[in-house]
Protein backbone atom coordinates (compact mmCIF):
# COMPACT_ATOMS: atom_id res chain seq x y z
CA UNK A 1 0.00 0.00 0.00
CA UNK A 2 2.98 2.64 1.00
CA UNK A 3 4.24 1.64 -2.37
CA UNK A 4 1.05 2.61 -4.67
CA UNK A 5 0.21 6.08 -2.36
CA UNK A 6 4.25 6.97 -2.72
CA UNK A 7 3.77 5.85 -6.78
CA UNK A 8 0.85 8.22 -6.97
CA UNK A 9 2.14 10.99 -5.64
CA UNK A 10 5.02 11.12 -7.79
CA UNK A 11 2.90 10.40 -11.00
CA UNK A 12 0.57 13.39 -9.79
CA UNK A 13 4.12 15.33 -9.37
CA UNK A 14 4.98 13.89 -12.71
CA UNK A 15 2.37 15.84 -14.08
CA UNK A 16 2.29 18.73 -12.81
CA UNK A 17 5.99 19.44 -13.41
CA UNK A 18 5.61 18.62 -17.00
CA UNK A 19 2.27 20.93 -17.80
CA UNK A 20 4.67 23.48 -16.10
CA UNK A 21 7.96 23.03 -17.14
CA UNK A 22 7.34 21.97 -20.29
CA UNK A 23 6.02 25.46 -21.79
CA UNK A 24 8.43 27.23 -19.15
CA UNK A 25 11.27 25.98 -21.38
CA UNK A 26 9.95 26.20 -24.97
CA UNK A 27 8.52 29.96 -23.75
CA UNK A 28 12.33 30.36 -22.51
CA UNK A 29 13.78 28.98 -25.72
CA UNK A 30 11.67 31.38 -27.46
CA UNK A 31 13.00 34.35 -25.23
CA UNK A 32 16.46 33.90 -25.92
CA UNK A 33 15.99 33.64 -29.51
CA UNK A 34 13.82 36.98 -29.45
CA UNK A 35 16.60 38.91 -27.16
CA UNK A 36 19.45 37.40 -29.30
CA UNK A 37 17.75 38.85 -32.28
CA UNK A 38 17.19 42.16 -31.16
CA UNK A 39 20.73 42.58 -30.09
CA UNK A 40 21.63 41.55 -33.31
CA UNK A 41 18.79 44.01 -34.99
CA UNK A 42 20.55 46.66 -32.90
CA UNK A 43 24.39 45.95 -33.27
CA UNK A 44 23.45 45.52 -37.03
CA UNK A 45 22.15 49.26 -37.04
CA UNK A 46 24.84 50.68 -35.02
CA UNK A 47 27.11 48.93 -37.93
CA UNK A 48 25.51 50.26 -40.36
CA UNK A 49 25.60 54.02 -38.86
CA UNK A 50 29.26 53.48 -39.09
CA UNK A 51 30.06 52.38 -42.50
CA UNK A 52 27.28 54.35 -44.14
CA UNK A 53 30.00 56.70 -45.60
CA UNK A 54 32.51 54.43 -46.73
CA UNK A 55 29.64 52.20 -48.60
CA UNK A 56 27.79 55.40 -49.56
CA UNK A 57 31.84 56.58 -51.71
CA UNK A 58 33.44 53.40 -52.03
CA UNK A 59 37.46 53.70 -51.62
CA UNK A 60 40.01 51.51 -50.51
CA UNK A 61 40.82 53.17 -47.18
CA UNK A 62 36.78 52.89 -46.46
CA UNK A 63 36.89 49.47 -47.30
CA UNK A 64 39.35 48.62 -44.74
CA UNK A 65 37.81 51.22 -42.11
CA UNK A 66 34.50 49.04 -43.00
CA UNK A 67 37.32 45.92 -42.44
CA UNK A 68 37.94 47.08 -39.22
CA UNK A 69 34.59 47.93 -37.84
CA UNK A 70 32.95 44.32 -38.97
CA UNK A 71 36.08 42.66 -37.69
CA UNK A 72 36.10 44.56 -34.04
CA UNK A 73 32.51 43.86 -33.83
CA UNK A 74 33.18 40.21 -34.75
CA UNK A 75 35.72 39.40 -32.33
CA UNK A 76 33.89 40.94 -29.20
CA UNK A 77 30.83 39.30 -29.97
CA UNK A 78 31.44 36.28 -32.11
CA UNK A 79 28.95 37.03 -34.88
CA UNK A 80 29.79 37.19 -38.26
CA UNK A 81 29.42 40.12 -40.36
CA UNK A 82 29.04 40.72 -43.64
CA UNK A 83 28.55 43.93 -45.66
CA UNK A 84 27.57 44.79 -49.22
CA UNK A 85 26.61 47.49 -51.65
CA UNK A 86 23.68 48.18 -53.23
CA UNK A 87 24.32 45.06 -55.90
CA UNK A 88 24.68 42.50 -52.84
CA UNK A 89 28.60 42.53 -53.85
CA UNK A 90 30.30 41.64 -50.59
CA UNK A 91 32.73 44.55 -49.39
CA UNK A 92 33.76 42.78 -46.10
CA UNK A 93 32.77 39.78 -44.67
CA UNK A 94 34.36 38.12 -40.93
CA UNK A 95 33.78 34.89 -42.54
CA UNK A 96 33.89 33.92 -45.59
CA UNK A 97 33.07 30.72 -46.52
CA UNK A 98 36.02 30.49 -49.54
CA UNK A 99 38.83 33.31 -50.95
CA UNK A 100 37.13 35.81 -53.23
CA UNK A 101 35.23 37.96 -54.50
CA UNK A 102 31.68 36.99 -54.00
CA UNK A 103 27.32 38.46 -53.88
CA UNK A 104 24.85 37.94 -51.58
CA UNK A 105 22.45 39.27 -53.88
CA UNK A 106 20.57 35.40 -53.68
CA UNK A 107 19.84 35.72 -49.94
CA UNK A 108 16.33 36.69 -49.08
CA UNK A 109 17.61 38.67 -46.07
CA UNK A 110 19.89 40.64 -48.26
CA UNK A 111 17.51 41.19 -50.36
CA UNK A 112 15.11 42.39 -47.78
CA UNK A 113 17.44 44.65 -46.52
CA UNK A 114 18.53 46.45 -49.79
CA UNK A 115 15.27 46.77 -50.63
CA UNK A 116 14.96 49.25 -47.06
CA UNK A 117 13.39 46.88 -44.95
CA UNK A 118 14.98 45.44 -41.98
CA UNK A 119 15.17 41.24 -41.92
CA UNK A 120 15.11 39.23 -39.59
CA UNK A 121 14.30 35.10 -38.35
CA UNK A 122 15.92 32.06 -39.09
CA UNK A 123 16.81 29.57 -41.84
CA UNK A 124 19.11 26.63 -43.22
CA UNK A 125 22.28 27.40 -44.72
CA UNK A 126 23.06 25.44 -47.59
CA UNK A 127 26.50 26.88 -47.77
CA UNK A 128 26.94 26.04 -44.11
CA UNK A 129 25.28 23.33 -43.72
CA UNK A 130 23.46 24.92 -40.43
CA UNK A 131 20.54 26.44 -39.52
CA UNK A 132 21.43 30.55 -38.67
CA UNK A 133 19.51 33.02 -36.68
CA UNK A 134 19.88 36.56 -39.13
CA UNK A 135 19.29 40.16 -38.98
CA UNK A 136 19.76 42.05 -42.39
CA UNK A 137 19.26 46.38 -42.17
CA UNK A 138 20.11 48.77 -45.16
CA UNK A 139 22.56 51.01 -45.07
CA UNK A 140 20.50 54.15 -46.38
CA UNK A 141 21.29 57.85 -46.29
CA UNK A 142 18.46 60.41 -47.29
CA UNK A 143 16.35 58.03 -48.52
CA UNK A 144 18.39 55.88 -50.56
CA UNK A 145 19.73 52.39 -49.70
CA UNK A 146 23.61 52.15 -50.52
CA UNK A 147 23.96 48.67 -49.42
CA UNK A 148 23.51 46.26 -46.98
CA UNK A 149 24.81 44.83 -43.71
CA UNK A 150 24.41 41.25 -42.16
CA UNK A 151 25.16 40.04 -39.20
CA UNK A 152 24.79 35.73 -38.19
CA UNK A 153 24.93 33.44 -35.11
CA UNK A 154 24.74 30.02 -35.36
CA UNK A 155 20.88 28.66 -33.66
CA UNK A 156 23.11 26.69 -31.64
CA UNK A 157 23.78 29.75 -29.46
CA UNK A 158 20.44 29.64 -28.48
CA UNK A 159 20.22 25.80 -28.39
CA UNK A 160 23.37 25.54 -25.95
CA UNK A 161 21.13 28.33 -23.73
CA UNK A 162 18.10 26.42 -23.64
CA UNK A 163 19.56 23.28 -23.50
CA UNK A 164 21.38 24.61 -19.92
CA UNK A 165 17.80 25.79 -18.90
CA UNK A 166 16.47 22.42 -19.80
CA UNK A 167 18.75 21.04 -17.65
CA UNK A 168 18.23 23.36 -14.80
CA UNK A 169 14.60 22.35 -15.39
CA UNK A 170 15.51 19.02 -14.73
CA UNK A 171 17.42 18.79 -11.72
CA UNK A 172 14.66 20.93 -9.94
CA UNK A 173 12.04 18.28 -11.19
CA UNK A 174 14.34 15.58 -9.74
CA UNK A 175 14.86 17.29 -6.46
CA UNK A 176 10.95 18.35 -6.63
CA UNK A 177 10.18 14.27 -7.07
CA UNK A 178 12.63 13.47 -4.37
CA UNK A 179 11.13 15.79 -1.85
CA UNK A 180 7.58 14.39 -2.75
CA UNK A 181 8.93 10.65 -3.03
CA UNK A 182 9.97 11.58 1.24
CA UNK A 183 7.05 13.36 2.08
CA UNK A 184 4.96 10.82 0.38
CA UNK A 185 6.51 8.02 2.11
CA UNK A 186 5.92 9.63 5.34
CA UNK A 187 2.36 10.48 4.69
CA UNK A 188 1.84 6.78 3.37
CA UNK A 189 3.39 5.13 6.01
CA UNK A 190 1.39 6.85 8.71
CA UNK A 191 -2.00 6.13 6.63
CA UNK A 192 -0.83 2.68 5.59
CA UNK A 193 0.94 1.20 8.70
CA UNK A 194 -2.02 1.14 10.63
CA UNK A 195 -4.02 -0.24 7.93
CA UNK A 196 -1.52 -3.22 7.49
CA UNK A 197 -2.09 -3.78 11.13
CA UNK A 198 -5.70 -4.19 10.62
CA UNK A 199 -5.02 -6.50 8.16
CA UNK A 200 -3.05 -8.24 10.00
CA UNK A 201 -5.72 -8.88 12.43
CA UNK A 202 -8.22 -9.58 10.34
CA UNK A 203 -6.21 -12.34 8.91
CA UNK A 204 -5.57 -13.11 12.83
CA UNK A 205 -9.25 -13.00 13.17
CA UNK A 206 -10.03 -15.27 10.20
CA UNK A 207 -7.67 -17.81 11.08
CA UNK A 208 -9.50 -18.36 14.05
CA UNK A 209 -7.71 -15.84 17.13
CA UNK A 210 -10.77 -14.04 18.64
CA UNK A 211 -8.67 -12.54 21.23
CA UNK A 212 -6.99 -10.42 18.06
CA UNK A 213 -7.34 -6.50 18.38
CA UNK A 214 -6.43 -3.91 15.95
CA UNK A 215 -4.77 -0.33 17.29
CA UNK A 216 -6.91 2.36 17.63
CA UNK A 217 -4.08 4.81 18.86
CA UNK A 218 -1.94 5.09 15.15
CA UNK A 219 -2.89 6.86 11.74
CA UNK A 220 -5.69 9.58 11.14
CA UNK A 221 -8.66 9.73 12.71
CA UNK A 222 -10.76 7.61 9.62
CA UNK A 223 -8.13 4.76 10.42
CA UNK A 224 -9.03 5.11 14.06
CA UNK A 225 -12.16 4.91 13.77
CA UNK A 226 -12.09 1.82 11.45
CA UNK A 227 -9.90 -0.13 13.92
CA UNK A 228 -12.74 0.82 16.42
CA UNK A 229 -15.67 -0.48 15.12
CA UNK A 230 -13.43 -3.75 13.50
CA UNK A 231 -12.15 -4.16 17.34
CA UNK A 232 -15.77 -3.79 18.35
CA UNK A 233 -17.35 -6.44 16.08
CA UNK A 234 -14.89 -9.07 16.89
CA UNK A 235 -15.30 -8.37 20.48
CA UNK A 236 -18.94 -9.45 19.52
CA UNK A 237 -18.61 -12.15 17.58
CA UNK A 238 -16.03 -13.49 20.40
CA UNK A 239 -19.28 -13.09 22.64
CA UNK A 240 -21.15 -14.75 20.43
CA UNK A 241 -19.19 -17.90 20.06
CA UNK A 242 -17.34 -18.23 23.05
CA UNK A 243 -21.67 -18.53 23.89
CA UNK A 244 -22.23 -21.05 21.44
CA UNK A 245 -18.93 -22.95 22.50
CA UNK A 246 -19.96 -22.72 26.25
CA UNK A 247 -23.52 -23.91 25.29
CA UNK A 248 -22.84 -27.00 23.04
CA UNK A 249 -19.92 -27.80 25.58
CA UNK A 250 -22.74 -27.41 28.77
CA UNK A 251 -25.39 -29.10 26.84
CA UNK A 252 -23.20 -32.36 25.97
CA UNK A 253 -21.97 -32.19 29.31
CA UNK A 254 -25.72 -32.20 30.92
CA UNK A 255 -26.78 -34.45 28.24
CA UNK A 256 -23.98 -37.65 28.67
CA UNK A 257 -26.54 -38.37 32.41
CA UNK A 258 -29.84 -39.19 30.61
CA UNK A 259 -28.35 -40.78 28.23
CA UNK A 260 -26.60 -43.22 31.14
CA UNK A 261 -30.22 -43.62 32.49
CA UNK A 262 -32.12 -44.12 29.51
CA UNK A 263 -29.71 -46.99 28.43
CA UNK A 264 -30.35 -48.55 31.89
CA UNK A 265 -33.90 -48.31 31.86
CA UNK A 266 -33.81 -49.64 28.21
CA UNK A 267 -31.94 -52.75 29.47
CA UNK A 268 -34.02 -53.47 32.74
CA UNK A 269 -36.87 -53.40 30.49
CA UNK A 270 -35.11 -55.71 27.43
CA UNK A 271 -34.48 -58.40 30.47
CA UNK A 272 -38.15 -58.10 31.56
CA UNK A 273 -39.67 -58.29 28.30
CA UNK A 274 -37.59 -61.44 27.49
CA UNK A 275 -36.31 -62.49 24.22
CA UNK A 276 -39.50 -61.27 21.95
CA UNK A 277 -38.71 -57.68 23.57
CA UNK A 278 -34.69 -58.06 23.54
CA UNK A 279 -33.81 -57.33 19.89
CA UNK A 280 -35.69 -54.50 20.06
CA UNK A 281 -34.13 -53.38 23.32
CA UNK A 282 -30.75 -54.06 21.36
CA UNK A 283 -31.61 -52.16 18.78
CA UNK A 284 -32.42 -49.01 20.69
CA UNK A 285 -29.57 -49.35 23.20
CA UNK A 286 -27.47 -49.06 19.91
CA UNK A 287 -29.45 -46.28 19.17
CA UNK A 288 -28.86 -44.56 22.45
CA UNK A 289 -24.56 -45.40 22.38
CA UNK A 290 -24.54 -44.00 18.73
CA UNK A 291 -26.52 -40.59 20.50
CA UNK A 292 -23.95 -40.54 23.19
CA UNK A 293 -20.97 -40.86 21.43
CA UNK A 294 -22.09 -37.87 19.37
CA UNK A 295 -22.12 -36.46 22.46
CA UNK A 296 -19.26 -37.21 23.55
CA UNK A 297 -17.92 -35.99 20.24
CA UNK A 298 -19.30 -32.54 20.55
CA UNK A 299 -18.04 -32.32 23.61
CA UNK A 300 -14.67 -33.03 22.64
CA UNK A 301 -14.78 -30.68 19.82
CA UNK A 302 -16.52 -27.55 21.91
CA UNK A 303 -13.15 -27.89 23.82
CA UNK A 304 -10.93 -28.43 21.41
CA UNK A 305 -11.86 -24.80 19.80
CA UNK A 306 -11.75 -23.19 23.05
CA UNK A 307 -8.33 -24.18 23.03
CA UNK A 308 -8.30 -24.55 26.68
CA UNK A 309 -5.81 -27.17 27.69
CA UNK A 310 -2.00 -25.65 27.39
CA UNK A 311 0.85 -27.16 24.94
CA UNK A 312 3.05 -29.65 26.37
CA UNK A 313 6.50 -31.74 24.89
CA UNK A 314 5.01 -35.39 23.22
CA UNK A 315 7.29 -38.31 22.44
CA UNK A 316 5.16 -38.55 19.25
CA UNK A 317 6.55 -42.12 18.27
CA UNK A 318 5.47 -43.89 21.60
CA UNK A 319 2.51 -42.78 21.99
CA UNK A 320 1.36 -43.69 18.46
CA UNK A 321 3.12 -46.91 18.96
CA UNK A 322 0.82 -47.54 22.11
CA UNK A 323 -2.72 -46.30 20.36
CA UNK A 324 -1.90 -48.73 17.67
CA UNK A 325 -1.08 -52.02 20.00
CA UNK A 326 -4.41 -50.71 21.78
CA UNK A 327 -6.37 -51.04 18.36
CA UNK A 328 -4.55 -54.77 17.56
CA UNK A 329 -7.37 -57.15 19.20
CA UNK A 330 -10.33 -54.65 18.72
CA UNK A 331 -9.45 -54.41 15.16
CA UNK A 332 -9.23 -57.82 14.38
CA UNK A 333 -12.70 -58.64 15.63
CA UNK A 334 -13.51 -57.06 12.88
CA UNK A 335 -11.03 -59.07 10.73
CA UNK A 336 -8.76 -55.97 10.66
CA UNK A 337 -5.07 -56.42 10.74
CA UNK A 338 -3.28 -52.93 12.52
CA UNK A 339 0.39 -52.83 11.69
CA UNK A 340 2.40 -49.93 13.10
CA UNK A 341 5.33 -48.51 11.51
CA UNK A 342 6.88 -46.12 13.98
CA UNK A 343 9.82 -44.31 13.49
CA UNK A 344 11.63 -43.31 17.21
CA UNK A 345 12.36 -40.70 18.84
CA UNK A 346 10.17 -37.88 17.13
CA UNK A 347 8.53 -35.33 19.51
CA UNK A 348 5.96 -32.55 19.28
CA UNK A 349 4.34 -29.94 21.05
CA UNK A 350 0.51 -30.66 21.94
CA UNK A 351 -1.81 -30.15 24.60
CA UNK A 352 -2.28 -33.24 27.03
CA UNK A 353 -4.59 -35.91 24.90
CA UNK A 354 -4.88 -34.19 22.31
CA UNK A 355 -2.95 -36.87 19.98
CA UNK A 356 -4.46 -39.81 21.57
CA UNK A 357 -7.73 -38.30 20.37
CA UNK A 358 -6.78 -37.77 16.77
CA UNK A 359 -4.79 -41.08 16.54
CA UNK A 360 -8.34 -43.00 17.78
CA UNK A 361 -10.13 -41.08 15.33
CA UNK A 362 -8.41 -41.54 12.43
CA UNK A 363 -6.94 -45.39 13.24
CA UNK A 364 -11.36 -46.21 13.97
CA UNK A 365 -12.12 -44.37 10.73
CA UNK A 366 -9.57 -46.60 8.80
CA UNK A 367 -10.34 -49.77 10.54
CA UNK A 368 -14.69 -49.17 9.27
CA UNK A 369 -13.83 -48.55 6.02
CA UNK A 370 -11.74 -51.83 5.95
CA UNK A 371 -14.48 -53.86 7.80
CA UNK A 372 -17.01 -52.38 5.44
CA UNK A 373 -14.95 -53.81 2.24
CA UNK A 374 -14.96 -56.99 4.55
CA UNK A 375 -18.34 -56.82 5.17
CA UNK A 376 -19.23 -56.23 1.80
CA UNK A 377 -17.47 -59.53 0.57
CA UNK A 378 -14.06 -57.59 -1.65
CA UNK A 379 -11.23 -58.00 -0.61
CA UNK A 380 -8.76 -55.67 0.17
CA UNK A 381 -5.17 -55.35 -0.39
CA UNK A 382 -2.70 -53.59 1.32
CA UNK A 383 0.56 -52.10 0.36
CA UNK A 384 2.72 -55.02 1.26
CA UNK A 385 0.29 -57.76 -0.07
CA UNK A 386 -2.19 -58.16 2.95
CA UNK A 387 -5.58 -57.77 3.21
CA UNK A 388 -7.61 -55.99 5.28
CA UNK A 389 -4.74 -53.64 6.78
CA UNK A 390 -4.47 -50.76 8.67
CA UNK A 391 -0.96 -48.99 8.65
CA UNK A 392 0.00 -46.34 11.09
CA UNK A 393 3.08 -44.82 10.92
CA UNK A 394 5.44 -41.93 12.35
CA UNK A 395 8.25 -40.42 10.37
CA UNK A 396 10.48 -37.76 10.40
CA UNK A 397 9.53 -34.79 7.18
CA UNK A 398 12.02 -32.57 8.24
CA UNK A 399 10.99 -29.66 10.29
CA UNK A 400 7.65 -31.73 10.56
CA UNK A 401 6.72 -34.72 12.27
CA UNK A 402 4.62 -37.13 9.74
CA UNK A 403 1.94 -39.52 11.46
CA UNK A 404 0.20 -41.83 9.23
CA UNK A 405 -2.94 -44.04 8.99
CA UNK A 406 -3.40 -45.84 5.68
CA UNK A 407 -5.98 -48.25 5.15
CA UNK A 408 -7.07 -50.62 2.19
CA UNK A 409 -10.75 -49.88 2.60
CA UNK A 410 -13.02 -48.19 -0.46
CA UNK A 411 -11.08 -44.46 -0.86
CA UNK A 412 -13.05 -41.08 -1.42
CA UNK A 413 -13.06 -39.62 -4.51
CA UNK A 414 -11.99 -35.82 -4.90
CA UNK A 415 -15.25 -34.32 -4.22
CA UNK A 416 -15.39 -37.02 -0.57
CA UNK A 417 -11.87 -35.81 0.39
CA UNK A 418 -13.21 -32.02 0.09
CA UNK A 419 -16.05 -32.50 2.60
CA UNK A 420 -14.77 -35.14 4.70
CA UNK A 421 -14.04 -32.64 7.15
CA UNK A 422 -17.61 -30.84 7.77
CA UNK A 423 -19.24 -31.35 10.51
CA UNK A 424 -21.76 -34.84 10.12
CA UNK A 425 -20.63 -35.44 7.00
CA UNK A 426 -20.44 -39.59 6.39
CA UNK A 427 -18.90 -41.12 3.31
CA UNK A 428 -21.45 -42.73 1.25
CA UNK A 429 -19.99 -46.31 1.60
CA UNK A 430 -20.64 -45.96 5.03
CA UNK A 431 -22.64 -48.23 7.27
CA UNK A 432 -26.25 -47.35 8.35
CA UNK A 433 -25.81 -45.92 12.18
CA UNK A 434 -22.23 -45.77 12.17
CA UNK A 435 -20.16 -43.33 13.26
CA UNK A 436 -21.63 -39.90 13.93
CA UNK A 437 -19.85 -37.21 11.53
CA UNK A 438 -17.61 -36.00 13.78
CA UNK A 439 -14.30 -37.50 13.70
CA UNK A 440 -12.50 -36.15 11.46
CA UNK A 441 -13.68 -32.52 12.27
CA UNK A 442 -12.76 -33.21 15.63
CA UNK A 443 -9.11 -34.72 14.03
CA UNK A 444 -8.71 -31.46 12.24
CA UNK A 445 -9.82 -29.09 14.76
CA UNK A 446 -7.39 -30.48 17.03
CA UNK A 447 -4.49 -30.47 15.00
CA UNK A 448 -4.80 -27.35 13.46
CA UNK A 449 -4.86 -25.86 17.15
CA UNK A 450 -1.50 -27.39 17.61
CA UNK A 451 -0.15 -25.57 14.79
CA UNK A 452 -0.55 -28.82 12.73
CA UNK A 453 -2.59 -29.97 9.22
CA UNK A 454 -4.07 -32.91 8.13
CA UNK A 455 -4.87 -34.14 4.93
CA UNK A 456 -6.75 -36.83 3.02
CA UNK A 457 -4.58 -38.70 0.43
CA UNK A 458 -5.31 -41.65 -2.06
CA UNK A 459 -3.29 -44.91 -0.22
CA UNK A 460 -0.47 -46.30 -2.08
CA UNK A 461 -1.70 -47.84 -5.62
CA UNK A 462 -4.49 -45.46 -5.38
CA UNK A 463 -6.26 -47.73 -3.55
CA UNK A 464 -7.75 -47.29 -0.03
CA UNK A 465 -7.45 -44.12 1.50
CA UNK A 466 -4.04 -42.71 3.56
CA UNK A 467 -4.85 -39.82 6.44
CA UNK A 468 -1.91 -37.58 7.40
CA UNK A 469 -1.24 -35.54 10.08
CA UNK A 470 2.16 -33.32 10.45
CA UNK A 471 2.50 -31.12 13.67
CA UNK A 472 6.08 -29.05 14.10
CA UNK A 473 8.85 -31.33 15.36
CA UNK A 474 10.22 -29.98 18.63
Amino acid sequence: MTRRIVAGYIILTIVVLVVLMVPLGITHEHNLEQDLLLRMERDAGVVASLVTDDVRQPTVAGQADVARVTEGYSAETGARVAVTDSAGTVISDTDPPAPGGRTLRTRPEVRTALGGTVATGSRYSDTLGTQLLYVAVPVAAGGTVYGAVRITYPASEVSEGATKYWLLLAAVGVVTLLAVALVGWLIARWVARPLSRLEQTADAVGAGDLAARAPEDEGPPEVRALAHRFNAMVAQVEDLVGSQEAFVADASHQLRTPLTAMRLRIENLGAEAGPAGDADAQAAIAEVDRLAQMVDSLLVLARAERGEAPAVRVDVSALVAERADAWVDLAAESGVQVLPRVAPGLHARVADGVLEQVVDNLIDNAVAAVATVAAAGQSPVGPSGDSAVVTVGVADAGEVVEISVTDTGPGLDADGKAHAFDRFWRAPTSRAGAGSGLGLPIVRRLVEGAGGTVALEDGPGGRGLRAVVRLPAS
